[in-house]
């Protein structure tokens, strides 16, 4: 079996993986990258058109300075590549103002001073007609928010790479990583590749490389959903912004439900959460579609929050990603310095996703990043969940 040689291998060509290998080529180092499947196939975890891009993060004030830098870079990116991978349209959170959710995303705007804008009911109902209104909601815009495009983000990130040299090799299964005295060796099965460096970006398949990882990090599949609204022209990108929105009913119980304007020109993806959710494992073993009657249950939360929406989704789909019992992504650095493990993002990794890049590219070569922190260490993970028993 032949060897290659490189300063850096990346391991998973999807969300991650595409930024660590473009910002590592364009470091001036060698770089071959490995994917299992094709060039932006359809079975990774950034697929479905649009995902929600928010500065104002409602899982944790510390994740703002992150937000504020990534939202740089996705104009930038999107600048260099002549394509809007961000949508600059806002992220609107509807809720009741006593919500934890509200309150979270209240204080992360107060204590960096974002720009947003507050709505009472009678505000939201006359600024955001198509949304069903209750006398206690509250509306937050937060304008550094929008839609970003993830197909296109991957395929920007790749090309990018290509650009700056790296060797992009498709439809080449990791079979193993191996430590050496000088490096890292990543076996495929047509050749290994000898490295420096590897950064492991390897998405829900990620224990299978390292099977530590599977004591903090499990596969859980992620619902979309699309549904064709009577009046197309009320769920636009120039008068919808992305959206959240949560509310108490006596009939359905709780409803949490997100989503984006429409970009196909026909439909509106509003995905309300679903009992897949309970569901965790291999990524194999994982549901690829729903019944009937899930579809019939999901359309009647749309229905209560968008009025306006014909009740049967027009087509869904059951993507993956890597979820941590608490949330906190694992971008590792093994204690030789020699692999870079990013995993776990629990479906609040992609709008990250450049500047996690760059975290990935300054971790392999200067051995700390001004953006890391220890509690994202696989060390740390397991720390606390052995706390939890």
């Amino acid at each position: 079996m032949s060897q290659t040689h490189t300063d850096v291998v990346v391991v998973g060509l999807g969300t991650m993986g595409s930024m660590a290998a473009w910002q590592l080529a364009e470091r001036g180092v060698s770089v071959v990258g490995v994917e299992a499947r094709g060039r932006v196939h359809s079975q990774g975890s950034f697929t479905g058109e649009s995902r929600l891009f928010r500065v104002a993060a409602k899982e944790g004030v510390r994740y703002v300075p992150a937000l504020v830098e990534a939202r740089k870079m996705w104009l930038e990116l999107g600048e260099r590549v002549g394509k809007d991978l961000l949508l600059p349209v806002g992220a609107l959170s509807v809720g009741a103002a006593d919500r934890p959710e509200m309150i979270a995303t209240l204080k992360a705007i107060q204590d960096f001073g974002l720009d947003h804008e507050v709505f009472t009911a009678d505000e939201l109902r006359e600024r955001y007609p198509q949304f069903h209104v209750e006398d206690t909601d509250q509306g937050i815009l937060d304008l550094g928010g929008g839609g970003l495009r993830p197909e296109l983000t991957v395929a920007s990130g790749l090309a990018l790479a290509e650009e700056a040299g790296a060797d992009l090799r498709f439809h080449t299964p990791v079979l193993s990583i191996e430590t050496v005295d000088d490096g890292v060796v990543v076996h495929t099965e047509s050749d290994s590749i000898h490295a420096s460096h590897v950064v492991v970006a390897a998405g829900s398949w990620a224990a299978r490389l390292n099977p530590e990882l599977g004591r903090v990090v499990q596969a859980q599949p992620f619902l979309l959903t699309w549904f064709i609204p009577r009046h197309l022209e009320q769920f636009t990108p120039d008068v919808l912004p992305v959206f959240m929105r949560d509310l108490t009913t006596e009939d359905l119980g709780e409803i949490h439900i997100f989503g984006a304007p429409s970009l196909d020109g026909y439909a509106l993806k509003v995905c309300p959460a679903a009992p897949v959710e309970e569901l965790r494992g291999d990524v194999e073993t994982l549901p690829t579609l729903l019944t009937p009657e899930q579809l019939t249950w999901l359309g009647e939360r749309a229905v209560r929050v968008f009025p306006d929406l014909l009740p049967e989704p027009v087509h869904h789909s059951l993507h993956h990603d890597g979820v941590t019992p608490d949330s906190i992504p694992v971008l590792d650095r093994s204690e030789d310095g020699r692999v870079i493990t990013l995993a776990g993002f629990s479906g609040n990794g992609f709008k990250f996703a450049p500047l996690w890049g760059r975290v990935a590219a300054e971790l392999a070569l200067d051995g700390n990043s001004e953006f890391w922190r220890q509690e994202y260490s696989l060390a740390a993970a397991l720390e606390r969940e052995e706390a939890r028993g």
